[in-house]
């Protein structure tokens, strides 16, 4: 992948609602020449697709944690059952199986303390795979690139 290639990528991270017209402007491409090469980005599954950057706290959630979860059983049958249920998890927007001391990141939000209570009690505490829980609760994000 060359360096217009990725600008074009990185442009469009930051704003997929940009014009052709504009994103030929500022990669240096003409217009015609942009789209071919934003067409080949979308056809071979570079470009997935579009999304909106919604503003969580204008949407009422007030409270956003990182949770490590760690199973009681390793098999197969576990994290499948632990995935299902997990992906019923309305609260639940990541969910990420992982390498290390436990399976799984999740990024929980919740409207605020009380409901996140609520989730770590009745959704995660019930889950018969479910062998430990931490929390990290988010104070900040400075950065924070996902669309």
């Amino acid at each position: 992948m060359d360096q217009i290639s990725q600008n074009i990528l990185q442009t469009l991270s930051r704003d997929g609602r940009i014009s052709n017209l504009e994103l030929a402007e500022r990669v240096g491409l003409s217009p015609s020449a942009c789209l071919r090469r934003v067409q080949e980005l979308e056809r071979s599954g570079v470009v997935s697709g579009y999304r909106a950057v919604l503003d969580r706290n204008k949407m009422g959630v007030g409270f956003v944690a990182y949770v490590t979860v760690g199973l009681n059983k390793h098999t197969k049958d576990s994290q499948e059952a632990f995935e299902r249920a997990i992906g019923a998890a309305r609260e639940v927007v990541e969910c990420h199986n992982i390498t290390g001391a436990v399976e799984y990141l999740l990024r929980v939000e919740a409207a605020d303390l009380v409901a996140y209570k609520s989730f770590h009690t009745d959704v995660l505490g019930v889950l018969p795979q479910v062998n430990s829980i931490t929390s990290y609760v988010v104070m900040g994000s400075p950065k924070d690139e996902r669309a």
